[in-house]
């Protein structure tokens, strides 16, 4: 499949797009790590900053606004990206709780480079605060109600990721 208009998911080089995330880091649970979200212009959003493993910590997340996203008709995700070098995490979740299930799939990306990164429906995995859950129902595609950026597993530092989409294949 081809990278058309039609199977367009996220376009964050939209200007409006990136208004419509927010961090949520892990001094929820009395953390040091923080991020942010910002419009990059150009490029699209920026998911940066540092992840501290100070008190108990070590995570560092974004998540969009609640939508309705049907991606039934796709087997996966793919990603225009630059990142650092670092491992990443792209959630998806298919209810509006805060604490609630997320379905989540990890890549890692190259020093200062622009990639597009396929990841299918059956890499992503249900979590709960990190912990792979084995007895929940698989991803259900046809409700998709938020995506988010994560990162964690130790990556003490700072941190930097720019994404330009997000398409259905």
């Amino acid at each position: 499949m081809t990278n058309s208009f039609e199977n367009m998911l996220l376009d964050f080089t939209d200007t409006q797009t990136a208004h419509h995330w927010e961090a949520i880091d892990d001094h929820i649970m009395g953390g040091c790590s923080q991020s942010k979200p910002e419009q990059i212009d150009k490029v699209g959003l920026r998911f940066s900053g540092r992840v501290s493993l100070e008190n108990n910590g070590g995570f560092a997340s974004i998540r969009s606004d609640s939508a309705n996203y049907d991606l039934g008709q796709y087997s996966g995700l793919k990603l225009r990206l630059r990142g650092d070098g670092k491992s990443y995490k792209l959630s998806l979740r298919t209810d509006l709780f805060f604490d609630g299930i997320s379905y989540q799939a990890t890549f890692t990306t190259e020093h200062d480079t622009w990639q597009e990164l396929y990841l299918p429906f059956d890499d992503f995995t249900a979590t709960h605060h990190g912990v792979k859950l084995s007895t929940v129902a698989p991803l259900n595609t046809t409700r998709i109600e938020s995506f988010g950026l994560f990162i964690a597993d130790g990556q003490e530092g700072s941190f930097q990721l720019e994404i330009a989409w997000i398409h259905g294949l």
